[in-house]
């Protein structure tokens, strides 16, 4: 008598087939991206590199142009990425893909993850001094205990 089993989505079965990778333009964050790019290339895996665009209220804006720099920054990182590529082409292939969201970094992340059905999620350690106190997003992704996170300082 075999049994049979139903295909549903398993996570880190036979390595990660996902691995999201959140940037921000920081060090920390670009680090991380380096470190995921390894792992992804390792493990054959596609990189998906998630910029969350800030979202300011009207009044906290002063007037500032917030869409645009944020534009600006997720261009410029699709820049970087793009030429990182193309310098260790042929050498080591990754697969990857950018993805723009705007709202809170962690809810963010939380989505991209979801909706990639990420196996693993890296990011940079927080370089805010008022993340010891309330609690930076990689914190926040370890305590929602969703995927493997890996933190990267």
């Amino acid at each position: 008598m075999t049994e049979q089993h139903s295909h549903r989505f398993e996570r880190g079965t036979d390595g990660p087939k996902v691995i999201v990778v959140g940037v921000d333009g920081s060090d920390s964050s670009l680090r991380a991206a380096a470190y995921a790019g390894g792992l992804a290339r390792r493990q054959h895996a596609l990189l998906a590199v998630v910029y969350v665009q800030p979202v300011m209220a009207a009044g906290a804006a002063l007037g500032a142009p917030v869409a645009e720099t944020t534009d600006a920054i997720a261009e410029d990182l699709i820049a970087q990425i793009r030429d990182a590529t193309e310098r260790v082409r042929g050498i080591f292939d990754v697969r990857w893909e950018f993805h723009t969201l705007r709202g809170d970094p962690y809810s963010g992340l939380v989505q991209a993850a979801d909706d990639l059905k990420a196996d693993a999620v890296v990011v940079g350690a927080s370089e805010q001094a008022g993340h010891r106190i309330v609690g930076s997003v990689a914190v926040r992704l370890v305590k929602a205990g969703r995927w493997p996170v890996t933190v990267v300082p």
